[in-house]
């Protein structure tokens, strides 16, 4: 029972052995799945901020530009940085197992050389037919023929462990060398990355001063985006009440409930509502492919600190001729004129809505169902800063809602 109870136990931390290696394997993937994705991202945001084309030179904006660019490159570093130590912790382990092969193979080596010697010392002075003929009955003679059969199968074995701790001791010197030439390449990528900062940094201070000399200058600037954001974000909100009490009068339901801020919702739209729920965090982007440039809610001025700024949805930078599409499926619920020829378009799901403002063509109509990532219209790109930004919205009924906390990966 105890010799049951001993192997089953060897077995039980083989396989916590298994499942370690497994996780550690694991976590390296996603590291350096992260550090790819966030290269790419960096290589992505770079080109599109280099090749925005502006008529004029808005400090502001180039500052924020770079903001971004060392943003997205401080990430980049820190990715390579956790991928960096692992490879450094797997080195370290790969090393130990290559230590103890040595020390097993030698063990191995001398214990096969000791056999040898011995096999050697008995033949000399007995051969195996005397030693087989010497025996005293026929079940004696059969037990020693057994034994030395048993011997040479032995001695195989072992030579064959010696080859294949051998092979495995290889396998592992090579594995450790393509690490050790992995974490020299992540370092390498790591001082272009910092170079790349530096530089990036060095054109910021001196775009820093400038904004420092005219102060008061770029405050009036951003309180007067913030003003027309105001006024903006009043008219959607509007739009939504409207949307509400339209649809509430529609389903015939009482007079308080018709100017209410909450849709009275069908049992078809409950169920949609909820699938839009369950969905929270894996929602689409409401564009192929883009940078959050500015975040939701009150926060500093990205450049202006001493100034803050409130954001009832975030601001998406694309590239030129990029498309806004559905983050899920629903009915298009307005489609509204916005200052500047712009448009915005508010898609309902359930009691949630979202909207995509800063379109310069909408696809879709009043009343259509959508499906999740069908277009919805061209972005507008500034002619003046060069820039095709999204602003995209999310509302409960007529609360604002966090977009991040909805979208995959924002």
């Amino acid at each position: 029972m105890q010799f049951k109870l001993k192997y089953f136990f060897l077995f039980f931390v083989f396989l916590l052995g298994l499942s370690g290696n497994a996780q550690k394997k694991s976590k390296r993937q996603v590291l350096e799945a992260r550090r790819v994705q966030l290269q790419k991202d960096q290589v992505y945001i770079n080109a599109l901020l280099s090749n925005t084309k502006r008529k004029e030179i808005n400090v502001l904006s180039e500052l924020k530009d770079l903001d971004h660019k060392i943003g997205s490159r401080e990430k980049l570093i820190k990715a390579i940085e956790n991928e960096s130590k692992e490879i450094s912790n797997e080195i370290y382990l790969n090393q130990l197992e290559i230590n103890q092969n040595k020390r097993d193979l030698e063990s191995l080596k001398k214990d096969y050389a000791d056999m040898v010697f011995k096999s050697y010392k008995s033949k000399s002075q007995n051969s195996r037919l005397m030693f087989l003929l010497s025996s005293e009955n026929f079940f004696q003679g059969y037990k020693r023929f057994q034994y030395m059969k048993q011997y040479t199968a032995f001695r195989k074995k072992q030579g064959e462990d010696i080859h294949v701790k051998t092979n495995q001791l290889q396998v592992l010197t090579d594995s450790l060398k393509i690490k050790k030439n992995q974490k020299n390449e992540l370092l390498s990528v790591k001082k272009v990355e910092q170079s790349a900062i530096e530089k990036e940094k060095k054109s910021q201070e001196s775009l820093l001063s400038q904004v420092k000399a005219k102060e008061n200058k770029y405050k009036r600037q951003i309180k007067q985006f913030q003003r027309d954001e105001s006024r903006l974000n009043a008219q959607i909100d509007k739009l939504i009440r409207d949307a509400i009490a339209a649809s509430n009068k529609k389903r015939g339901t009482t007079k308080s409930a018709t100017s209410s801020s909450t849709f009275a919702l069908t049992a078809e739209a409950k169920k949609l509502a909820s699938n839009f729920t369950a969905n929270r965090g894996k929602l689409p982007w409401p564009v192929e492919r883009g940078y959050v440039s500015t975040y939701y809610g009150k926060q500093p001025h990205p450049i202006v600190k001493s100034l803050t700024i409130q954001s009832n949805g975030v601001r998406i930078t694309t590239s030129k001729g990029s498309v806004a599409r559905a983050v899920f499926e629903g009915t298009v619920i307005a489609i509204q004129m916005m200052p500047g020829n712009k448009k915005a378009v508010l898609v309902q799901h359930g009691n949630y809505i979202s909207v995509y403002n800063n379109l310069e063509n909408v696809i879709v109509s009043n009343g259509e169902k959508v499906k999740a990532k069908q277009k919805i219209g061209s972005i507008y790109t500034d002619k003046i800063t060069g820039k095709t930004i999204l602003n995209f919205m999310l509302k409960n009924n007529a609360k604002t809602e966090n977009p991040a906390s909805w979208i995959y990966k924002m």
